[in-house]
């Protein structure tokens, strides 16, 4: 049975989590970063984290961004196949959401009209909006501000098959090593396996929202992302790249089928402040 759905409704649950996500550091994040201030042993470090569990508390009392940096606008919506959605256009609902959240909220406007001419278009739009229709009835819609510190040290290589498992871990401890401390470690990293070009930096991006710490499904990833996150954090990078224990708090992968001649493997890294909101209509 078909559902109808105001688009009025999608853009308010919108401007919500635009400001949630903005100003409230996600529990899970919070509890590893809490773990990583009682193993550390570097007092710099310790320090560090404390600053940032006590930057959370402040931001989410206080309703304000837990960082300067309140990033591109990227939004996700998987849509239920039943639904039909009325009132006027998605896309604008979406962008005017992103406008007016940004504003109610004093949160800083950082996107340029062109990538050349760099002039700020003073409303945080266009955002970036992916769709996927799903089975069922409702809309999930997650919202996840990406700060450009981080962005810039993602990184994409198209690997050959025969580069095999080795050559993934040496290009994502390439890429981490790389960033040091510009990305505001203790990092959460982000892989896409898979797929194609574009594909793998998407399944890179998505695999930040999966709950930080959460083991994957796959034995074969579980283990790799548990090596790797050991790998990384004897890299001594450390919080804000000042040396310690704690360069990343978790490592994700998320992978696709691909073509037999590619293994294309996309590296996203998330900063400390890991924000990001879900709501479901």
């Amino acid at each position: 049975m078909t559902r109808t759905l105001n688009v009025s409704l999608i853009k308010k649950a919108l401007t919500t989590l635009i400001a949630n996500a903005s100003t409230t550091l996600p529990q899970s994040t919070l509890n590893l970063i809490k773990k990583a201030y009682t193993e550390e042993t570097s007092s710099t470090a310790k320090n560090i984290l404390k600053e940032i569990i006590d930057n959370a508390a402040v931001a989410k009392k206080e309703s304000l961004p837990l960082c300067q940096d309140t990033g591109l606008a990227l939004v996700l919506l998987d849509i239920g196949q039943d639904v039909h959605i009325t009132g006027g256009d998605l896309g604008t609902a979406v962008r005017s959401a992103v406008a007016d959240a940004y504003k109610k909220n004093y949160l800083r406007k950082s996107v340029v009209k062109d990538p050349l001419d760099r002039k700020n278009t003073g409303t945080n739009t266009p955002a970036i909006i992916y769709t996927h229709i799903v089975p069922g009835s409702k809309v999930t819609m997650t919202f996840l501000p990406k700060g450009g510190g981080s962005e810039n040290c993602s990184a994409l290589k198209m690997l050959k098959p025969a580069d095999g498992l080795a050559d993934v871990e040496k290009f994502v401890l390439e890429t981490v090593k790389n960033a040091g401390g510009n990305p505001c470690p203790p990092i959460i990293v982000g892989i896409g396996l898979g797929g194609n070009f574009d594909h793998a930096a998407y399944l890179a991006k998505r695999s930040l929202l999966r709950t930080p710490g959460k083991k994957h499904s796959a034995p074969i990833y579980r283990k790799l992302e548990q090596d790797l996150l050991t790998k990384i954090n004897e890299l001594n990078i450390g919080p804000m790249g000042l040396g310690g224990k704690t360069t990343a708090l978790a490592v994700h992968i998320e992978a696709h089928p691909c073509h037999i001649a590619s293994l294309p493997v996309a590296v996203n890294i998330q900063c400390h402040s890991n924000r990001s909101a879900t709501a479901i209509i």
